[in-house]
């Protein structure tokens, strides 16, 4: 019993993914670089740089859940 991911749960856990990691790396800027370079720039360098890597691990979860469902 094999059950496929539907087109539109990928694109729900695609948005709330990246979301999350936008707001998880500019928290984690504000507790790393806040003090040095002020906690707004600090969260708005983590909310700007996080993505790249945060969307990257969540295609290619993403892609994996979609080949073994």
């Amino acid at each position: 019993m094999t059950t496929s991911l539907a087109p539109l749960a990928l694109l729900v856990a695609l948005v709330v993914g990246v979301l999350g990691s936008i707001a998880g790396v500019a928290v984690g800027g504000i507790i790393v670089g806040g003090k040095v370079l002020g906690n707004e720039l600090a969260a708005m360098l983590g909310g700007f740089y996080g993505p790249l890597a945060g969307v990257a691990g969540i295609v290619i979860g993403l892609v994996v859940l979609a080949i073994i469902g």
